[in-house]
């Protein structure tokens, strides 16, 4: 008897090559069912229909067709036991050898407008994650496929007699990944239509690469990503591959420029053509410009030394201009919606750069949540994101911020929030002087972005990212010639700040809303 072949699939890519493969040069006969049965047959191929094989119609819709004995026997009876191969002559069902099953497109109608309750319930498959279950606990005398791209390997490894038990196992474990991603999207979207807390943290997400290392050289590290959403949406146009800390500070700096908006957003009122350099996660020159050429000089300008190394990010499309700005300077990466034809010419002489072009689209599609492991297990908490509310925001000092004043504090204070705190950003005309970042103390901080911007700092502003327990981050402020400070308040303390602000001149804004990060 020649072996069977189960196939039943809603991709058909590749349905056809597969099935003339298994028919004429490997001697398999075909059973399917609906649209996969009805392809075959236009093809002239031999095929057997589900409902001829089991000798029972497709039911309630087409809800049931594949749950039956002659298909779930065929599939899990082991060949080594006497007593499975004895059943299924008793009940006259035939062994099946290979099942080649993918599944409803549940993932796509829900990504469609105003799907319906109804419609994504019917799209939720249940013969099909049967039977690649039934096919994967069965790998010994079984090989379940679920995905076009193993049709290939599949049909060589018939043709070169290697279905090995590592082969089959591969394939086992790669379809029990296939139905957990499929089961857990449907628990998500469901628990997403409710308001009901969620119990468990469930994620599945592909594997885009293996990296070249994590951290350091000793470090293995694996990068996985929702194709199309955030970072797995970018396309690397050159340079070397991707490393953990350049997908770090990738995160970053991405982090640190929403703050200002990106191209193909412009419709929003608050969009400013801005620049982000990164070092070690933390923002080392920020600056908005009318050009990307001047938002990533005057970025740049912010602190040249500690830019050496770092990654770009920016927000709007790099020209020429911009491009011969990033030609003489060592940087690991640059990230953007887009680079003219000029840029890339003109940065291509640079073979090690990696260039990145990231849309708004991906941007958009990414998880609002953030997520970091610790030991034994997971931490998941909504993004900081960006929300500057001045209608919080309390004048606690005699003197008031001028309104150019007030521009330069909410710009010091986006770019703070993405400092690893204890962190203290000084700022003016739109342009980073100053950063301190992750000093046990907040002196510590103030005293390293103030000295980076040195003579810079008279007449700038000065953000913290948390409140201040003394006086004393307001009186060294003072000594370089600060002109605002706009931080959370929430001290015990805090009129021991305001009063010194008075005493030295100093305006200051409270914030009401700290802006951690760890």
């Amino acid at each position: 008897m020649p072996p069977i072949a189960l196939l039943s699939v809603s991709d058909k890519t590749g349905l056809i090559p597969l099935a003339k493969a298994l028919i004429n040069e490997l001697g398999f006969k075909i059973i399917s069912s609906g649209g996969t049965a009805k392809l075959i047959e236009n093809e002239n191929l031999p095929v057997t229909r589900v409902a001829d094989f089991t000798g029972f119609p497709e039911i309630l819709g087409g809800r049931v067709k594949t749950l039956n004995p002659k298909i779930h026997g065929g599939i899990l009876a082991r060949r080594d036991k006497q007593s499975h191969l004895d059943d299924l002559d008793q009940q006259n069902i035939n062994p099946i050898d290979l099942v080649v099953v993918n599944l409803y497109p549940f993932k796509k109608t829900i990504s469609k407008e105003n799907v319906s309750w109804e419609e994504a319930i019917e799209n939720i498959d249940i013969g099909g994650p049967t039977m690649i279950r039934a096919a994967a606990k069965n790998h010994q005398d079984v090989l379940v496929i679920t995905d076009p791209s193993q049709y290939s390997n599949l049909i060589d490894a018939y043709k070169s007699k290697r279905i090995t038990t590592e082969l089959r196992r591969n394939y086992s474990q790669q379809a029990f990944e296939h139905t957990a991603t499929y089961d857990l999207t449907i628990s998500k979207w469901i628990a997403n239509q409710s308001s009901s807390k969620k119990t468990s943290w469930l994620q599945s997400l592909p594997l885009k690469q293996e990296l070249r290392y994590g951290e350091n050289p000793h470090q293995k590290a694996s990068w996985y990503g929702e194709p199309e959403k955030g970072l797995s949406g970018a396309n690397q146009l050159q340079g070397k591959e991707l490393s953990t800390n350049n997908l770090l500070d990738l995160e970053a700096a991405l982090s640190t420029l929403s703050e200002f908006g990106y191209e193909n957003t412009i419709s929003s009122p608050s969009y400013q053509k801005a620049a982000v350099v990164i070092k070690h996660t933390n923002p080392c020159g920020v600056a908005i410009g009318d050009s990307p050429y001047l938002a990533l000089k005057r970025a740049l300008d912010g602190d040249r030394v500690s830019s050496f190394g770092g990654i770009i990010a920016i927000n709007c499309p790099i020209d020429e201009a911009a491009a011969q700005e990033l030609e003489n300077i060592f940087i690991e990466c640059v990230i953007a919606p887009s680079f003219d034809n000029n840029a890339k010419e003109i940065l291509s002489k640079k073979k090690n750069l990696r260039l990145l072009e990231l849309k708004a689209e991906s941007i958009q599609k990414a998880d609002k949540n953030h997520i970091r492991s610790i030991l034994g297990g997971l931490l998941v908490q909504d993004l900081d994101t960006p929300n500057i509310n001045q209608i919080e925001w309390k004048n606690v000092t005699k003197l008031i911020p001028t309104e150019e004043e007030i521009n330069d504090l909410s710009f010091a204070w986006k770019i703070v929030k993405h400092v690893r705190s204890n962190a203290i950003a000084v700022a003016s005309n739109l342009q980073s002087l100053g950063i301190g970042a992750g000093q046990m103390n907040r002196v510590g901080s103030a005293k390293l972005a103030l000295e980076a911007a040195g003579s810079k700092s008279k007449g700038a502003v000065l953000a913290s990212d948390g409140f201040f327990p003394f006086d004393d981050t307001v009186k060294m402020a003072a000594d370089y010639g600060i002109s605002s400070i706009i931080q959370p308040g929430g001290s015990i303390r805090d009129k021991d700040s305001i009063n010194a602000c008075n005493e030295l001149g100093i305006k200051m804004v409270i914030t009401g809303k700290r802006h951690f990060l760890h």
